[in-house]
């Protein structure tokens, strides 16, 4: 007879990880108990020798489907106990705990099933949950995972559901959310001065008759409100933009199961198993033609953004909706962030109240809180896998696990796409998508997230890294509100320590990052930039980049890329001609802009890829102003004519002892190509592989002075997925080792992580110096 004792570390905590052991131990005739604490799961057994090395064996390979084993420290202990049975006891707390919080699950296939099961207690029953799946993060205010330290904690179970609670053969074991219809949250339905129409399933029954009526709804869901109308119906998603003040950026679209997603969208297997796997993500797929639902969803792009149900809820809905909808109707609901464009999604009944009652027809609430907000997460799938559009639901807060240890520093990110990225030993937890840090509410979101995260982490930073420019609400809050001494990190750096991190790389590497605006170092706009980055010697330099471009107007350049197609023409020496079709806002102020780039001014130098896109697009007419981020290279890949395979050969400049890539030369072959008559779908084709064969020279060029072959790519270009296809083949093909992005979007979403890790890096080096 023997006794051990195990901690099991990694994401064991509310994932079923106490009821798996307490079930492996009876099974193997084990005495002992096991427990939550701050160091994860511990574990003590006794027992022959045999049975403990299967215990230990079992523990590791046969785990619960939502756990994630970091490691085990096993201990021979030398007293025995003499303990009738295996036990559950209390979970125990203090200042540091090494678990992994889990990430919000979606409802499991047996969780489903009760769902629908008409004989069943739980039948539409909409917070139907258990061990392998439901609610974690968006309603957990501390660690260990307990029912008091949830939003459940007023929520007293009845008595059927306390005895699944302490039934160790139930999948309800110890699921601390656990409810149903007689002790648990429930929805009602209000109009838009609060008054409650109906409450429990009959509040959903007459949602799904108000959404085939055309009405919108806001819906409180998961990790905040959805505004949703039918996806089928073009007049409600017509008013639907009108009233979110989104009137081009894609929808998101949910539809009742895979069956139905195979209607709308081509769906290959990796895409299918995105959609259906326990994250649920949105996945951006190609549409059908003659596509099914709303032209309006998506009018810029041949793509659409679906996800399958995720929570009860979802289920419920869909079941009643088919119910009431004709036999040939396809289920398919708009549900896009309950938010006006550029603010965060709403979170509690009286926020959605106050802020969407100009948008909503009826709201749907319920009373379970939500105690942090977060967005659907939205990936695409390219052959090296897939990339991450936007990273929240379902994925935070999993950490990112670095080479190294370290001490504790907060990433404050950048003004857009922001996040936040603490460091914890040797991982990294980047928040979920906050947000365009230019508003109060946002900005209020981003200050909740650095001490929510702090709060479940049970950490504080040591120093604090912020973006060089100055007057970015996230670098304001370092200077003087964090309290931390502060570090300064150019943006496209920050890019870069970002995808090496994520591919726990160590050394020099080659680094591309294309994206729109990054101040640099120079007090210019970065943004095609060519970089050696050594996170080993904490070393850095810009090696080349695209050719610097005035931004006539700075900011309203961005609003309106005409003006930067007519900064590349002016640089190029090529004045307009009469005879060509420029827009007539172009005509009327050519003099204008002419004169500010002439003179230099409110004309910033800019040498930004983006930039680039949105000046080609708005040359081919695709784009004069601009509604979202975007939308100019948006148009210009949808059009491409994906037979083309001519391209114009790139230009190098030698400058400053950097390599330039002169995209003015590839603007006035744009141009010529144009004025001559070739069509905007080849040019659009031409520009894409252009760019490939460019930065694949330009890499080379630099692998040949420096002899360095592995290359990080990073920026909000690399979401091109043409661009990022054709140019990841290429360098692959030419033998370079690539880090890219896989756990993280490689747009702005990124730049935290890669702050966090410099700023660590920094500190275990001895090396602070706070600027």
């Amino acid at each position: 007879m023997k006794r051990k004792r195990f901690i099991v570390n990694g994401r064991v905590q509310g994932v079923g990880f106490r009821p798996f052991v307490f079930r492996l131990a009876t099974e193997l005739s084990l005495k002992g108990w096991v427990s939550n604490s701050e160091q994860g799961v511990v574990v003590e057994v006794q027992g022959s020798a045999d049975n403990l090395e299967a215990f230990g064996h079992r523990l590791m390979n046969s785990k619960p489907p939502l756990a994630r084993i970091l490691n085990i420290q096993v201990t021979d202990l030398e007293n025995l106990d003499h303990p009738g049975e295996f036990n559950i006891v209390s979970s125990s707390s203090g200042d540091e705990h090494q678990v992994l919080i889990s990430p919000d699950a979606a409802v499991c296939p047996d969780c489903q099933r009760e769902i629908l099961d008409p004989v069943d207690r739980r039948y539409l029953y909409p917070f139907t949950n258990c061990t392998n799946c439901g609610p974690r993060l968006t309603i957990t205010s501390s660690i260990p995972y307990d029912r008091p330290m949830t939003s459940m904690a007023c929520f007293e179970m009845c008595p059927d559901c306390r005895k699944e609670y302490h039934n160790p053969l139930d999948r309800r074991f110890h699921a601390q959310p656990n409810a149903c219809p007689v002790c648990g949250p429930g929805y009602w339905l209000a109009d838009r001065e609060g008054r409650e129409l109906a409450r429990g399933r009959e509040s959903i029954s007459k949602a799904a008759e108000l959404l085939i009526l055309g009405k919108i709804l806001a819906v409180k869901g998961l990790g905040g409100f959805h505004l949703v109308c039918d996806a089928g119906s073009s007049p409600s998603v017509a008013e639907l933009r009108q009233r979110k003040n989104r009137p081009g950026k894609s929808l998101a679209v949910m539809v009742q199961d895979i069956e139905t997603a195979k209607k709308v969208t081509r769906i290959d297997p990796v895409q299918e198993s995105l959609l259906s796997g326990q994250e649920r993500p949105i996945v951006i797929l190609p549409v059908k033609n003659p596509f099914p639902l709303s032209p309006l969803l998506s009018p810029d792009t041949g793509t659409l953004g679906i996800m399958l149900p995720y929570t009860p809820f979802h289920v419920v809905l869909f079941q009643l909706l088919r119910e009431k909808l004709p036999s040939k109707t396809l289920p398919a609901l708009v549900m896009t962030s309950g938010n006006f464009s550029s603010e965060p999604i709403c979170l509690g009944n009286r926020e959605a109240m106050n802020r969407l009652k100009n948008v909503a027809d009826f709201f749907l609430f319920h009373d379970r809180d939500i105690l942090i907000r977060c967005d659907d997460s939205v990936v695409f799938s390219v052959d090296r896998g897939p990339v991450f559009m936007r990273r929240a639901r379902g994925f935070t807060p999993s950490p990112i696990f670095l080479s190294r240890p370290g001490p504790c520093v907060l990433g404050a990110g950048p003004e857009l796409k922001n996040t936040i990225c603490l460091t914890k030993n040797d991982q990294a937890y980047v928040s979920q998508h906050v947000g365009d840090l230019k508003n109060l509410e946002t900005y209020d979101f981003f200050l909740e997230t650095v001490l929510h995260f702090q709060d479940i982490l049970r950490i504080r930073p040591a120093a604090v890294v912020r973006d060089l420019h100055p007057d970015y609400l996230s670098s304001k809050f370092a200077n003087h509100e964090s309290g931390l001494p502060v570090i300064k990190l150019q943006h496209h750096y920050a890019h870069i320590f970002a995808v090496m991190a994520e591919n726990r790389y160590q050394g020099p590497c080659l680094g591309v990052a294309l994206d729109g605006t990054g101040l640099g170092e120079d007090n210019t706009l970065w943004g095609g930039e060519l970089l050696l980055v050594d996170n080993a010697k904490l070393t850095t330099r810009r090696l080349g980049s695209f050719t610097p471009v005035p931004l006539p107007g700075g900011e309203q350049a961005i609003i309106q890329p005409w003006r930067i197609a007519f900064s590349f023409l002016h640089q190029a020496g090529i004045d307009i001609h009469d005879h060509f079709p420029w827009p007539d806002e172009l005509r009327r102020n050519c003099s204008i802009v002419r004169q500010m780039l002439d003179n230099k001014i409110n004309s910033p130098l800019s040498s930004g890829c983006g930039r680039l896109f949105d000046a080609v697009a708005a040359l081919l007419g695709l784009v004069q102003t601009i509604e979202y981020e975007g939308q100019g290279a948006i148009r210009l890949e949808a059009i491409q004519d994906a037979s083309e395979t001519k391209y114009y050969e790139p230009e190098f400049l030698n400058r400053d002892q950097m390599t330039v890539f002169n995209t003015v030369a590839l603007f006035e072959s744009i141009f010529s190509d144009l004025a001559s008559g070739t069509a905007p779908e080849k040019i659009s084709r031409r520009f894409h592989l252009s760019l490939a064969h460019a930065i694949c020279k330009w890499i080379h060029l630099a692998s040949r002075n420096t002899g360095l072959k592995t290359v990080g790519l990073s920026g909000g270009v690399m979401q091109n997925m043409t661009l990022f296809q054709i140019l990841t083949q290429m360098l692959t093909q030419k033998g370079y080792k690539l880090l890219v992005h896989t756990q993280l979007p490689p747009n702005d979403a990124c730049v935290s992580l890669g702050q966090a890790v410099y700023g660590q890096l920094l500190l275990n080096r001895g090396n602070l110096k706070s600027n």
